[in-house]
């Protein structure tokens, strides 16, 4: 009989699954596998965030920590994590009667802090260190070997990569295979590494792929250097991905198990943080869409074929949700942020957007007088297809107009607005509450704009809502001309549920003015 020394790691790995089988349900029931529902499309959802902890990381957590010794547990444990292995930790040790010591950095969502506590209740201490995971790590580390505690590492461990790789058991036993792909999001790898080997070993033909954020892909940085290594920088939008490093023993799994790797953008994990609420009607953190968000990106390739993914999060931030909503601009339409050069006279705005952006929605609208002669204001459209977008550069070209893309501008991004008021005549600035649909900035603009007035202020970015909101700025030839249009200007109005003036002070500090 081969001891565990002499096994291979993937056997190594299956045969402690096995015993994961039996620790882990002692903490937790099994989670459904729903199908999403999309049209056209086979793609089932293993549902992590239905779980004690909405992750799954209460598998690894509760395994390893189930398998201490006799003399282990009196010393208690130390982890690091940014949330989901915290709260794994924290529902292990209340349950088991173990102390625990968790350590994460002082970025963490506060709802993933709120919640360690809840579950681990007396047993546990949160400890917030440093800015990043990596610097949490350090000290917990540095905590284990003062004290004697056992370190629970987050993915960097087999019976830890065991106790994730249950998840895939319940998809066997689900009854909804054989599937023919499945897309792993990868962070550190324990999950992607565990659930890779049991579908693997059930259904040698599916394709795994594993899936990073294209500024985290450490399994890509690893696999291309035949070992892990570090990388500089990593976003964290996806911040329960947010590795830096992957983890030695999943990376010895998952090069033997992967059969592809491809990278997501942010506004594809949104676009599929979208998709899950509108057909499944649950959220995902952003790392527990990724999987998704490689399907959907994939989509003409996995047409006609039976699809796995994993939503293995849910514990997202409340204030990250206008982010996702507003920000990102969320994957139902396709959209292009430009700045598009016009004179700086009365009229001219009105006839681009009249003659150009037909059958396009402004959802985002960026504009400030800084010259006499010439204005750039900065728009992002929206249009249901590619060749909309292709229409509006046509007609653009067509009309002569000087025009350049903005969609990675970093001062757009933070709509950091210049306006230079030593250059504005007689302004009126307004607060202007709009109903949004198709055209309603431009036929408000049609029919209220007078023919001597000249836009030199634009605020506007599309919310969601059903009403948008903007801040205009509109300068006149004379203070006749000015007290003229105010006074013509009704509160309210057709197709407009708001429309006053802003406060002299207000106005005054947009155009630079001493408060």
């Amino acid at each position: 009989m081969e001891t565990d020394d002499a096994l291979s790691p993937n056997r190594r790995l299956r045969q402690e699954i096995l015993l994961a089988r039996e620790r882990v349900y002692h903490f937790a029931s099994l989670t459904p596998v729903e199908p999403l529902g999309a049209p056209g499309l086979d793609v089932w959802v293993k549902r992590e965030d239905l779980s004690p902890i909405k992750a799954y990381k209460w598998r690894g957590a509760s395994n390893r920590m189930a398998a201490l010794t006799p003399d282990e547990r009196p010393r208690g444990v130390v982890t690091a994590s940014a949330g989901n292995h915290a709260q794994g930790v924290a529902l292990a040790a209340a349950k088991l009667g173990i102390d625990a010591r968790i350590y994460m950095p002082g970025s963490t969502p506060r709802v993933k802090v709120e919640a360690v506590r809840r579950l681990g209740g007396e047993r546990v201490k949160v400890i917030l260190s440093g800015d990043s995971y990596d610097e949490a790590m350090a000290a917990a580390l540095a905590d284990g070997r003062e004290t004697g505690a056992t370190y629970i590492h987050a993915y960097d461990d087999l019976r830890v990569m065991a106790g994730q790789g249950t998840l895939a058991d319940e998809v066997v036993l689900s009854g909804h295979g054989p599937f023919d792909i499945a897309y792993l999001q990868i962070g550190g790898g324990g999950m992607a590494a565990g659930v890779s080997e049991w579908l693997k070993t059930y259904w040698p033909e599916i394709e795994i792929v594993g899936v990073e954020g294209i500024d985290q892909a450490c399994m890509g940085a690893a696999a291309a250097a035949g070992e892990p290594v570090t990388l500089e920088k990593v976003d964290l939008f996806c911040d329960g991905t947010a590795v830096r490093k992957i983890g030695s023993q999943p990376f010895e799994i998952l090069r033997t198990r992967l059969d592809r790797l491809i990278t997501v953008t942010n506004d594809e994990v949104v676009g599929a943080i979208r998709s899950l609420w509108e057909n499944l009607r649950c959220i995902a953190e952003p790392s527990g869409a990724m999987g998704l968000a490689g399907a959907l990106k994939e989509r003409p390739r996995i047409e006609g074929k039976r699809v796995l993914v994993v939503l293995c999060g849910a514990n997202i931030d409340f204030l990250k949700l206008g982010q996702l909503a507003v920000g990102q601009e969320a994957g139902r339409s396709l959209s292009r942020t430009l700045s598009v050069r016009i004179p700086e006279r009365p009229g001219s705005m009105l006839r681009l957007l009249n003659s150009v952006f037909t059958g396009a929605s402004i959802v985002d609208f960026q504009y400030g007088k800084t010259d006499d002669s010439d204005a750039w204001p900065v728009f992002t459209l929206q249009t249901e297809s590619e060749s909309g977008l292709d229409e509006i550069a046509a007609r653009l070209e067509d009309q002569g107009y000087d025009w350049k893309e903005r969609d990675h501008a970093v001062d757009i991004r933070f709509r950091a607005i210049p306006l230079r008021g030593d250059l504005l005549q007689h302004p009126a600035f307004l607060r202007l509450d709009f109903y949004e649909r198709e055209g309603a900035l431009r036929d408000f603009l049609r029919a209220h704009l007078p023919q001597s007035g000249n836009l030199c202020y634009f605020n506007y970015r599309s919310s969601g809502e059903r009403v948008g909101r903007a801040l205009i700025g509109i300068e006149f030839p004379s203070p006749e001309a000015r007290t003229a249009f105010l006074g013509s200007l009704t509160p309210s109005g057709d197709g407009y549920r708001l429309c006053e003036p802003l406060d002299p002070e207000t106005a005054g500090r947009l155009m630079g003015r001493k408060a």
